[in-house]
């Protein structure tokens, strides 16, 4: 489930709960624009025993945007078949989702800041959300979260 948190700036960040377990999370947060082409913003991962944050994901508005990929998974609410993953253009974050019975969608969020670094690391969660109003909301958040306007 995803519940849109304010923050002290009145930046309204995202957070997304794993329903199968409320201590597992992922939060978009600390949103920012240089220009036009690009949104920056943090990921920030969080588990039993797990906190990770990578502090500047970019989407550019010429790549592959996550809210047509979480717009795509809602859409196919009945399901499909095997794996379908989305990643930002330097591959510091990674959604993957699959589907299982009972109509619910997991999706694994995995940060790796400096993919190229030698030594660097990478972590990953995964959320369990429920195919249809769930994804649906997930996807309108990330929306309004990364829209050009929102600050």
């Amino acid at each position: 489930m995803t519940t849109p948190d304010v923050g002290t700036d009145d930046e309204a960040d995202v957070t997304i709960r794993c329903q199968d377990n409320a201590s597992v999370g992922v939060t978009f947060c600390d949103r920012f624009s240089f220009d036009a082409d690009s949104v920056h913003y943090a990921v920030e991962l969080q588990a039993p025993g797990l906190t990770a944050r990578v502090n500047e994901v970019v989407a550019w508005i010429w790549d592959s945007d996550l809210t047509i990929f979480l717009d795509e998974l809602a859409a196919d609410y009945r399901g499909w078949a095997g794996e379908r993953s989305w990643h930002t253009h330097d591959r510091d974050l990674t959604v993957s989702a699959v589907f299982r019975s009972g109509g619910h969608v997991g999706l694994t969020w995995a940060v790796r800041p400096w993919p190229q670094a030698a030594g660097g690391w990478g972590a990953s969660v995964t959320t369990w959300l429920e195919a249809g109003e769930q994804m649906t909301s997930l996807a309108a958040e990330v929306r309004a979260f990364l829209a050009e306007g929102h600050q």
